[in-house]
Parts: structure tokens; sequence; C-alpha cells
């Protein structure tokens, strides 16, 4: 079995190796103005006007319990992606523990608070559409969530929620908001999680899953149906996942104690298949580097945004020719 895992290890990083970085980081990209402070950057997303939206806890830290009071500063920020000037931000005094954050076909934010236990559909501005969940009441009901992590949404409206640190299952929504069906327990075989931290959907329909704590991206059919399993040092512990228009999936890996330190904490691009073809960054503070990825976006543009959570910042990457 030693062995074997050798070899595997030696192929993944020969196929690194290979996948030669075609992404570089933008220098003083964004420009914060003076005392706006992100803290824990948790969710990131870009829309059709390239505005890159960063969900944030401005200087909450993670406790046990949670906190039962809303975080005073604003909790949103929102930054113009060609030159990372702030254009207005929104969310105080409303968010418990901000953790995902996607932007739908329409333009509309979607952002879970691990604290509330809630999801919630936004305007661009911060008006609230739909909220799920009921506010600090966990549950693993059709009716509540418990410590819900992300959003993906189709072009019809509906939408499936990664739930999340406790419940470990995905749950489909219809447009309007009614429970559809779900599927996932706590456990290792396929079909299972152990912790869904990230989601998306790609053009196929097929759902992607960061399954984080067993290391792997698990693919299904729109249904849930087990399809795949992506996992190695070249994926590592994926906590965020994007699709971009050309079809490519877009991982940050957050870091696994298992891999060597180079291998950690980096962003991968995957093509249809599940197989690396680039990866870039590493563990680190520098620019360009990471500490703790926890989530990532591609722009209309084709830019790449990572926000960290140790890190505390959200950075772009550019594709070079």
């Amino acid at each position: 079995m030693t062995i074997w895992r050798t070899l595997v290890s030696l192929v993944c990083l020969a196929t690194m190796a290979a996948a030669q970085p075609k992404h570089e980081v933008v220098p003083g990209w964004p420009k914060l103005p003076e005392g706006h402070v992100l803290g824990l950057c948790a969710g990131v997303g870009v829309d059709a006007q390239n505005r890159v939206f960063v969900f944030h806890r401005s200087g909450r830290k993670w406790s046990n319990p949670f906190p039962k009071e809303a975080i005073d500063a604003a909790t949103v920020s929102v930054f113009e992606g060609a030159t990372g000037r702030l254009l207005f931000s929104w969310g105080e005094g409303r968010f418990i523990m901000p953790h995902g954050l996607t932007v739908d076909p329409e333009g509309m934010l979607w952002l879970t608070d691990v604290g509330l236990h809630q999801v919630f559909r936004c305007t661009p501005e911060g008006k609230v559409l739909l909220t799920l969940g009921e506010a600090g009441v966990p549950g693993a009901d059709h009716g509540h969530f418990n410590l819900p992590t992300d959003v993906a949404v189709l072009r019809d409206g509906s939408f499936y929620v990664s739930d999340g640190y406790k419940n470990s299952r995905v749950v489909k929504f219809t447009a309007g908001g009614e429970f559809d069906f779900e599927w996932g327990t706590r456990g290792k075989e396929n079909g299972q999680f152990h912790l869904p931290h990230g989601i998306a959907v790609d053009a196929r329909g097929r759902v992607i899953v960061c399954d984080r704590e067993n290391e792997r991206l698990q693919v299904f059919d729109a249904r849930g149906g087990f399809l795949a399993v992506w996992k190695g040092p070249g994926i590592g512990k994926p906590y965020g996942v994007e699709v971009s228009a050309d079809g490519r999936i877009h991982v940050i890996d957050g870091g696994s104690p298992s891999l060597k330190r180079e291998m950690r904490g980096k962003a991968v691009v995957l093509d249809a298949q599940g197989n690396v073809v680039e990866w870039y960054g590493g563990p680190g503070s520098a620019p360009g580097e990471f500490q703790l990825g926890h989530d990532i976006a591609v722009g209309p543009d084709g830019a790449v945004y990572v926000v960290e959570g140790t890190g505390a910042r959200v950075q772009k990457f550019v594709r070079r020719e």
C-alpha cells in the first residue's frame, strides 16, 4: 500500500509539473480605502458587469458558540473588477458568520450565514428577495439548515445548497424556494460527505461538490446520482469551486497537512474530466500565495479571484499569453 501511494504521488507530481502556471497575480488589487477592514474573507462572486462581490467577517472570529449579535460593520464589499476600486458596501448589522457567496444568472446574490443557519437571495445592493431557514435555529428537515456553506444556481432559477458543517447533505430547491429533494449522509463512501463546503454546476448539469474533509471533489448528475470522485495531491483539500465559461473547473485548495508543504494551498484548474491542467500559488503571505484559500470565482473577462481566511484578503489573477 505504501509503495502504491508513493507511485500515485509521483504520478500526480509529474502531472502538476507539466501543468505550467498560466495565471499571475495582479499587484495592488484591490484598492481598499483607509479604515475599510475586510477581515476573514469567506465568499466571492463576479457578475456580468465585472463587479466583484466579497462576503467577509470584518474582524469577527470563528467561535464556539457563535456570537448572538450581528456584525456591526459592512460584510459585503463590491469592487470594480478592472481597477479594484471599492464601489460600495453593505450588510451592517445583518449577519452573524458570513460564509458562501454566489452570483446567479440574473445577477442576484446568494449568501449563506453559518451563524444564522440561513440562506439569502439579495439584490446586488442588499435588498433581501428570499430567505430560507429559521434564524439561529439549526435543523435537518426541509425548512432548516445546520451551518449551510454554499449555493449553486441553475438557469431555471432552481438551486442546490451544500448543508454543510453538520448535516453533510446537498438540498435541491425549486426557483420559488420550495424543497425538491436531497442526498448525502456523513461518511467516506461515494455519495457521502464530510463537510460539503463548496458547490457548482457545469454546463452539462453536473453538480460538483467540494467534499472538504474527505479531500476530494464528488461529481453528481442533476438528481444527485453519483458519477465520479476526483482527488489526489493535485487537488488537495478543496474549499471552493467555480466553473468558468470555457467549461474548466477552478478549485481553491485550502491546504491539506497530509501533503508536502509546496503542494498545499494552491489554485487548481481542471478540465471537464477532472484532470489538473494548471495550478498556481502555494502556501504563504506574499502576493500570489495563499493563507487558507476559502473561495474562488471567475469574472466575465476570465480573471480569477481568490479570497482567503487566515490571509484576510482577496487577490486577482489574470491569464498570461
